[in-house]
């Protein structure tokens, strides 16, 4: 049986081609321009409504605090429990994100691809804007739930003692340690943004993916760890001075980098070089016999 010249399945219908279009995953382009076409709505939102979904998101992220001692506190000792006990650090980000609620991480990578696409002095002040107003809205979230955790009688001492370890277990990293950490964690978040337009219907699986590995690698999140963190410092066992430098300012910068500058700018030079054009086939290309007959 001959080949066909495009090589391509003989016999196949219209119906049937157009079945195999249909399921072709999305070009990283297509990615690319759904992350900045989000990463464009998040820059064009009001002060207001950008504070009001990040002071959101970060109550909400102390669900992964909340999971994560309550799970510690109810499963035996011993490091094996402690994998299992990791499942809750996802239960913050399921929550953030499947509300669309603003995370400052996301936003490292949507709203830094319109800044690379046109960087103009504008997009910089519009991405600066947006980063510090959720930035401070997510910390204002965290540090307020961690005070509520500690002071309400909600929970058992030996639950409240779990919130402690937890927080004790990421000021065990010194400066560079949360620096590290922390541009792997930002690399991590990127990954997931952009692996989630590609595999809609698989969001929750991609969510928990993630988040359970940088549980299990003990990746330093500015968002989470502020509220494993302060709590450490409502319970009078750090003072301010080492959230800020020692874990915060680190942190951050770590998150930054992994997700802004390293992920997303790689991501958007990927783009650029495909972005020539189109190469011919080696169908299309010329017979050079043909050459030496003319």
């Amino acid at each position: 049986m001959d080949t066909p010249k495009d090589g391509k399945t003989p016999n196949l219908s219209a119906e049937e081609q157009h079945e195999v279009d249909k399921n072709q995953p999305p070009r990283a382009a297509v990615l690319h321009e759904i992350i900045r076409t989000q990463g464009d709505q998040e820059l064009e939102r009001s002060v207001a409504a950008l504070w009001w979904s990040a002071l959101a998101a970060g109550l909400t992220m102390g669900l992964s605090l909340m999971a994560m001692g309550l799970l510690n506190s109810r499963l035996p000792d011993g490091e094996h429990f402690k994998v299992i006990a990791s499942f809750g650090y996802c239960a913050g980000f399921l929550a953030v994100i499947l509300a669309r609620q603003q995370l400052f991480t996301e936003n490292t990578l949507t709203a830094v691809l319109p800044v690379m696409t046109k960087p103009t002095f504008n997009n910089f002040g519009r991405l600066l804007r947006l980063w510090t107003v959720v930035l401070v809205g997510n910390l204002c979230g965290t540090l307020l739930v961690a005070y509520v955790m500690l002071n309400l009688p909600i929970f058992d001492s030996k639950t409240d003692l779990a919130f402690l370890e937890i927080g004790r277990k990421v000021m065990e990293n010194h400066t560079g340690q949360m620096f590290a950490k922390g541009i792997v964690s930002g690399w991590m978040i990127a990954t997931m943004v952009w692996m989630i337009p590609s595999m809609e219907s698989a969001k929750m699986g991609i969510i928990i993916l993630i988040t359970y590995l940088m549980a299990l690698g003990d990746f330093t999140h500015i968002v989470v760890g502020s509220a494993e963190v302060s709590y450490l410092v409502f319970a009078g066992e750090l003072p301010w001075k080492d959230f800020w430098l020692v874990f915060a300012g680190p942190t951050l910068a770590g998150n930054i980098i992994g997700g802004s500058f390293i992920f997303a700018l790689i991501s958007h030079a990927q783009i650029r070089s495909e972005s020539g054009p189109p190469k011919k086939s080696a169908d299309q290309a010329p017979d050079p016999r043909k050459r030496k007959e003319a």
